[in-house]
């Protein structure tokens, strides 16, 4: 840790620089674009100089400057190459990545050690690193210092930000999200989804749609100067619930066997399902703009659905089983994660080429890949897929929080329309949820704990914060920078109140177990 903490003030220096930053030169397409023109002054030049020196006498020392002239030349450009330690393309994103590990690992363990997700930790690295300008201005009373600038991703992409920093990081989170829908999709399983039962079905149904119409409403009233599309994926945004959080909540508490738990993490796999085909219906109905009508959305929704269930029952014979197979006859190392990574970007790549989001395709490539299928490789290399990509989400994961983290505007909080649009969709997210458990119809259950375990949006309501952000209507961003922040503080409340409250549901006893102790006694 002492050399960590020794390590950092080198790395502010470094990424305060301007070099560092991109500035100076702004990006490699410049110099070489620059490259010809000063190679034909210099031509021109040398021409004349031969010309005087064809007409002068001193020929030999005039040769003899310009050869000194060229070896001083070559030796500056020599150093400009190779010298300075700071001309690397990649040596900010280097820095970035290093900084960026290291503060969400370590703040996420703190939040981890007061009993909340990690997730929340890296969000709040990035709400610091993005927003450290105001904050040196308006806490510390000293200018605003524009250091950490950098990390964030240009509003317009052009040929010369394939260089810059804050694309690159945009890139990495990209790939981050894409891994983190395929863990998703992994950790779920189509045949346990078919054996989920009436009551997670139900849950799953009206988990969906009553946060739906909330968040609908809520946009109607609060947003009436925003066009209809930014109400309608305010709705979307709502349907999520994070089943990772609940999962790990019950899990610490023993109770993942327990009819309440198998019915919460049931609803909340389907929940998942229902909420991306949602997400990719919303999408496309915003992204065709004044040109949508009701033909349009029939495509949009038989694609969608099409699609998935394209995946699910023709992916794993003719992509997953032939795949596996012909890499069990291949020798080296990785082979495991090379050909998962394979069918998980192949099915992102796919789905982006039919008009849906990529995250779709890399949780459709979760969903069919089964341990059946690797489970030969796995043993060759004597690991297993979660364990084989675990170095990788490790590193890719963290970026996209922290992503995420940065494009929140603290700025945007001094309005309080912004509070009071956040107040409310958490409160239509947290009511939302207690609807769904209206769907359980077996007797004696703990209706509460259920719908309690369903609130949370975590990572996953990030991940439909990010593609509302990508989409324009009418020449704006569908999620403006307010109504964004206002939807990641629901996220964020909607995760941190979740597992105390549902522990202290569960250690509560259901009405059919005191029922029960009480014809017992």
């Amino acid at each position: 840790m002492a050399v960590v903490l020794a390590a950092v003030p080198g790395l502010f220096q470094f990424i305060s620089t301007p070099t560092a930053l991109g500035q100076a030169p702004s990006s490699v397409v410049e110099q070489e674009l620059a490259t010809p023109d000063a190679t034909s002054d210099q031509n021109v030049e040398a021409s004349s100089d031969e010309f005087e020196e064809s007409h002068s006498p001193d020929e030999g020392d005039a040769a003899g400057e310009h050869g000194t002239e060229g070896e001083s030349h070559g030796e500056e450009h020599a150093e400009g190459e190779h010298g300075g330690g700071h001309s690397n393309v990649a040596a900010p994103l280097f820095a970035a990545i290093v900084l960026i590990l290291l503060l969400a690992k370590v703040v996420g363990d703190l939040f981890e050690r007061v009993g909340m997700p990690a997730v929340l930790g890296e969000l709040s690295v990035g709400i610091l690193l993005g927003n450290i300008a105001l904050i040196t201005t308006s806490w510390i009373g000293v200018d605003g210092w524009h250091g950490l600038d950098f990390l964030q991703a240009p509003e317009e992409h052009s040929i010369g930000d394939v260089y810059s920093t804050g694309a690159a990081l945009k890139m990495l989170a990209e790939i981050g999200v894409v891994l983190l829908l395929f863990e998703v999709g992994l950790e779920s399983n189509v045949k346990e989804m078919m054996k989920v039962g009436v009551s997670s079905l139900f849950v799953a149904i009206l988990g969906v749609i009553a946060p739906m119409i909330l968040g609908v409403a809520v946009g109607w009233f609060l947003l009436q100067h925003e066009p209809w599309q930014v109400s309608l994926f305010l709705g979307a945004t709502l349907c999520a619930t994070s089943v990772g959080i609940t999962a790990r909540v019950l899990k610490d508490l023993g109770r993942s066997q327990q009819r309440e738990s198998q019915i919460i993490l049931g609803a909340a796999v389907v929940d998942d399902v229902l909420g991306l085909i949602i997400l990719t219906v919303v999408s496309g109905i915003i992204e065709q703009g004044d040109a949508f009508n009701i033909s349009s959305l029939i495509e949009i929704v038989v694609k969608s659905i099409g699609f998935l269930a394209a995946a699910i029952l023709l992916g794993s014979h003719l992509l997953v089983k032939p795949l596996f197979k012909a890499a069990s006859f291949l020798r080296g190392h990785g082979l495991l994660v090379s050909t998962s990574l394979v069918i998980c970007f192949g099915l992102a790549f796919l789905a982006n080429l039919v008009g849906l989001a990529p995250i779709v395709g890399a949780f459709a490539a979760g969903l069919i890949l089964e341990k059946a299928h690797y489970q030969n490789l796995g043993k060759k290399e004597h690991v297993e897929l979660e364990e084989a990509l675990a170095p990788l989400t490790a590193l890719l994961v963290p970026i996209f929080f922290v992503q995420m983290g940065i494009m929140v505007d603290l700025s945007s909080f001094g309005n309080s329309s912004v509070w009071m649009l956040a107040g409310a969709i958490t409160v239509a997210a947290v009511i939302g949820k207690q609807v769904c458990s209206l769907g359980v119809v077996e007797k004696g259950l703990n209706k509460v704990a259920i719908g309690l375990g369903m609130i949370p949006r975590g990572e996953v309501g990030l991940i439909f914060a990010s593609v509302g952000a990508g989409l324009m209507v009418k020449g704006e961003k569908v999620v403006s920078d307010d109504t964004y922040s206002a939807i990641i503080v629901m996220v964020i409340i909607t995760t941190m109140v979740t597992p105390p409250l549902l522990k202290w549901s569960l250690s509560k006893p259901s009405p059919g177990a005191a029922d029960g102790a009480a014809a017992t006694e």
